[in-house]
């Protein structure tokens, strides 16, 4: 079944002091705030974060000041207009059971209860932190709990799916069922590898047990269970636990969870696993549980196209009052963007990105997103790779400076460049786990770690393009390496006299460079390979200095000589080429949309127009004619020797999309 376009997730976390629970519900005031919103899917609530439900169970707790079936009325009148209708139930958070059953919690190595920013010793009108939630484990009976009411829902109603919220796995559970468990296995609760093993076992089988109970009833139900798709979870990539999904939903709000520069590289991920993706932002100014905050109607259509624009779904999160009337305004601002969605999204949901540049993931979020951000800024499609891929693909592949590399991995890297592949390390992303030497083969031999806490970058001649010939800082020093036969020096190393230390210092900031070069240089390159020596990934997310993003760059070009696509933004521009095989076309989408620091949050507001925007591709197939959506203009369309294509899209602003037939 083909998942919905233009969804909501409607959040409804409501205390038992608050009276009147649903008391303005109206089935034609709900459907007409759908219809307003242009909404195809809305996750609806079973069961919130402080443990109450919200239709008549016989297994859980209803809400003290809820007197009817509030989670079916909302299904039946969605289903009434055709809007599905998943049902949203919450496990890793649930006060009421945590404080009825303590020795379900999720416990640390000292025996606490995993809470976030809890305040132990606050009293009743201490004030409470945001996102502060007593952690729920699995692996205790709390599990037969939700595994009773989620049988008693899929019996009551007419599931679409279920939306399980709250795991994340980032560490062991030592609670008393988990300690227990693991010595029945052999596994030492004292090894925190065994604890984090046996977590994601026992996480995974509450999944499987879950989704072969709910499809005993409802075969086409959606199963997703929320959490277990950040990429910045090395657990997640590691051991796949997002395979127990049906689709993978991408939850992200950019305004005030780390930006704009996460959904591009998750879309991309996902969209290999041949299932429905869904990017999740919300309506809100921050984050959820805000009441009356919104996000301009042209924001939230920026970020819808740009969703469209790397090939999933869409999802916008709202909060229901507790008197469970829907804030019509919300869904007027909603609607903008879905009815914008309606013209866009065919030619761009499900697409495959196409690039001939791979992007190696390693789980860790400075590395990966601070090279993706280099790529995006620069307007460089990519694609992501990993031990499971096809490598013959790609005419690149970069290597983020996290160690990361198996021995599998490092043979299989080593076999794609004797190919003819070509591979931009950075940093120690060519390094052993214990950082003790090479399992790439860089041309170079590793001498260990930087010696001072700063460093300077002397750039060669193949380097220099837009770059000062003066050293420039690195925030972090470069490894140590000393160069192979046959290997070229493309940047010098300047090492400052001495590291910033209260013994000796020099002005406000670092020590100035010495005169001479250092004995190991800043880039070299042997055949295929260019090494990079400084994480500049993790510099330029910490740091954000150009010039470590221009000399990333420049040693890419040096290898990346036929990239898919190629255009004229400017930095806040972005691109993503799609394949539609099934359409017999190919989708450049073009995005512009500048975010703009305000006080804690990135707003979007400002979308200018931009004009005469050259995109040159280089697809597997010549195309026959080429076009601009929305509105399906004729593009003139030349065809170059090399069989690259180009195109000039006179105006857009926002978003447009160049159709290759």
């Amino acid at each position: 079944m083909r998942e919905p376009s233009r969804q909501v997730h409607l959040d409804f976390h409501t205390s038992e002091h608050i009276p009147g629970i649903g008391s303005r519900f109206r089935k034609e005031q709900w459907q007409q705030a759908l219809q307003i919103g242009r909404v195809n899917l809305i996750n609806v609530f079973a069961k919130c974060h402080h443990g109450w439900s919200y239709y008549p169970t016989q297994v859980g707790h209803v809400h003290p000041h809820l007197d009817f079936d509030l989670l079916g009325s909302q299904i039946a009148a969605c289903h009434e207009i055709g809007v599905r209708a998943p049902i949203y139930f919450t496990v890793g958070w649930s006060a009421n059971d945590a404080e009825q059953h303590p020795e379900w919690c999720l416990r640390d190595q000292e025996g606490s209860i995993v809470a976030g920013s809890w305040d132990w010793d606050a009293g009743p009108e201490t004030p409470k932190p945001t996102f502060s939630w007593k952690s729920l484990c699995v692996g205790t009976p709390y599990h037969d709990l939700i595994r009773a009411q989620t049988e008693e829902l899929c019996r009551l109603y007419d599931v679409d799916g279920f939306w399980y919220d709250i795991y994340q796995v980032v560490g062991g559970c030592y609670c008393e069922y988990c300690q227990r468990g693991m010595r029945e296995r052999g596994l030492d609760p004292n090894n925190p590898d065994d604890a984090m093993q046996y977590r994601v076992d026992t996480v995974r089988a509450h999944a499987d047990d879950l989704r072969t109970l709910i499809h005993s009833y409802h075969p086409d139900a959606s199963v997703y269970f929320n959490g277990i798709t950040t990429l910045d979870r090395p657990m997640n990539l590691k051991h796949r636990l997002f395979e127990v999904n049906t689709k993978n939903d991408l939850e992200d709000l950019p305004t005030t969870w780390g930006g704009y520069d996460k959904l591009p590289i998750r879309a991309k991920y996902f969209l290999k696993e041949n299932k429905p993706a869904v990017a999740m932002s919300g309506k809100f100014h921050t984050s959820w549980g805000e009441f009356g905050g919104f996000k301009d109607p042209e924001a939230i259509r920026a970020e819808a196209a740009t969703m469209i624009a790397f090939g999933v779904c869409c999802n916008f999160g709202d909060q229901l009052h507790p008197c469970g009337e829907m804030d019509l305004e919300t869904y007027r601002n909603i609607g903008h963007a879905y009815a914008y969605v309606e013209q866009i999204e065919e030619y761009g949901i499900g697409g495959k990105p196409l690039a001939s540049l791979g992007l190696w993931l390693t789980g860790s979020l400075p590395h990966d997103e601070g090279t993706a951000r280099m790529l995006l800024e620069e307007q460089v499609d990519f694609d992501t790779v990993g031990p499971a891929s096809d490598l013959a693909a790609y005419e690149v592949v970069v290597i983020p400076s996290q160690p990361c590399l198996s021995s599998q991995d490092a043979a299989m890297l080593q076999a794609y460049v004797e190919q003819g592949g070509k591979l931009l390390v950075l940093g120690a992303g060519a390094l052993d786990a214990a950082r003790q030497a090479f399992v790439l083969d860089v041309g170079a031999r590793y001498i260990g770690p930087g010696q001072f806490d700063v460093d300077y970058t002397v750039v060669g001649d193949a380097l220099a393009e837009g770059l000062v010939r003066s050293p420039f800082l690195n925030y972090a020093p470069a490894l140590r390496v000393e160069p192979q036969q046959g290997t070229t020096v493309l940047a010098a190393l300047r090492e400052p006299y001495f590291s910033r230390t209260y013994g000796h210092y020099c002005g406000h900031q670092n020590t100035p460079y010495q005169l001479e070069d250092a004995p190991h240089p800043a880039a070299i390159r042997r055949g295929n390979v260019i090494a990079l020596l400084h994480g500049l990934d993790e510099l330029y997310y910490h740091h954000g200095a150009q010039v470590h993003r221009q000399l990333f760059i420049n040693a890419l070009r040096q290898l990346h000589t036929r990239p898919m696509i190629e255009v004229n933004l400017p930095s806040a521009g972005r691109v993503s080429l799609l394949a539609q095989p099934e359409h017999g076309r190919y989708v450049a989408h073009l995005l512009y949309a500048a975010p703009m620091q305000r006080g804690r949050c990135l707003v979007l507001e400002d979308l200018p127009a931009l004009r005469d925007v050259q995109v040159t591709v280089r697809l597997p197939q010549t195309p026959q004619r080429a076009y601009l959506v929305p509105g399906n203009t004729p593009l003139a369309c030349t065809v170059g020797a090399d069989g690259a294509a180009t195109v000039t899209v006179p105006e857009f602003s926002c978003h447009c999309a160049v159709v290759f037939e």
